[in-house]
């Protein structure tokens, strides 16, 4: 059922004048949908208090995906995969800072990373960082993906992550752009929300995060720059969706279709965030640094969606593919 607008819209409106400011909410009202797609990713983009940002979901993710809470999947792509193989060209589409990209090009196995995002303060951001760090291989470039003007199959990898969902149908832009730019040997590689279009989650899976809301301490429920606690969630309407952000999940559900209807799976690991991701929005901050008692908090969640998820699809998916009819063996 779609939700034109809820309750937490209109929180997050004022949660988002706290934290990011008037400029932010003001950059909304434009008719401009590319505008208001990039202000969502402007130098403010940080202010907030997300679930990626606790470390014990970081290492959550890292043991679903690797197998290991000490490896990240940059390390377990170089040490599986990517074994044996050097001298590689990697495409990153909507890459956003490029943290992801400067950890890999760490390793020396690229001969060239190419980053490509429209956003950019991003794109800065991440020259700054791949300075510092001394790193030379790798280019930003600041573009719309239908004005590039690559080479066709010219990539050893081409990369989304968490980029693909902001792409509008997912099916042509990876049967014409990513085909297009990959080696016939090449590598697709996605780290994805592949859940709802829109966030329009289900109601059970609404009604099962705020169950898991319940199980946080009032204490641990105190919204980011804010006095209010978290007390429960209503899910994000479509016209806020449309206003605050148009490339949102706007085919987010197509993913997984598409990724497997033009390559066949190398490595493919769901990881749960079906519950984490809405039940911590806006209160992860208070799990930044752990005692004791907020462990046990943290693990009562985990185990929580961990038992959701035994009967549901994930929400997000690392994946390693290659295209199909493509019969060369990887190293």
């Amino acid at each position: 059922m779609l939700r034109v607008i809820t309750k937490d819209d209109i929180i997050d409106i004022f949660l988002k004048g706290r934290q990011r400011g008037i400029k932010f909410i003001l950059s909304k009202f434009t008719f401009s949908g590319l505008a208001r797609t990039q202000s969502a990713f402007n130098e403010t983009a940080k202010q907030s208090s997300n679930w990626w940002d606790i470390p014990s979901v970081r290492l959550r993710w890292n043991e679903k995906i690797t197998g290991s809470e000490n490896t990240s999947y940059e390390q377990y792509l170089i040490q599986t995969v990517l074994s044996g193989r050097s001298e590689l060209t990697l495409l990153s589409l909507g890459s956003g800072t490029c943290e992801h990209e400067i950890e890999l090009a760490k390793y020396k196995k690229f001969k060239r990373i190419t980053c490509v995002d429209l956003s950019a303060s991003s794109i800065a951001e991440a020259k700054a960082a791949a300075q510092k760090k001394q790193i030379q291989d790798i280019d930003f470039i600041c573009s719309d993906i239908k004005e590039l003007n690559l080479n066709s199959k010219s990539f050893d990898i081409v990369l989304f992550n968490a980029s693909l969902h902001h792409f509008k149908d997912v099916d042509s832009l990876l049967s014409n752009e990513v085909i297009n730019y990959l080696k016939d040997s090449g590598l697709l590689v996605i780290n994805e929300f592949v859940g709802p279009n829109r966030l329009q989650f289900p109601k059970e899976q609404i009604i099962r995060v705020n169950e898991a809301i319940k199980l946080i301490p009032k204490k641990y429920r105190r919204r980011y720059k804010s006095s209010l606690y978290k007390r429960s969630f209503s899910g994000s309407g479509y016209l806020r969706m449309i206003i605050a952000d148009p490339s949102e999940c706007i085919d987010s559900i197509s993913i997984m279709s598409a990724v497997h209807k033009y390559f066949e799976p190398i490595i493919e690991k769901p990881y749960g965030g079906n519950i984490l991701m809405n039940a911590l929005k806006d209160i992860a901050h208070n799990f930044y640094d752990l005692d004791k008692e907020k462990k046990e908090v943290l693990k009562e969640l985990f185990l929580f969606e961990d038992n959701y998820l035994l009967n549901n699809h994930s929400d997000f998916v690392f994946g390693v593919y290659q295209k199909k009819n493509i019969k060369k063996p990887i190293n």
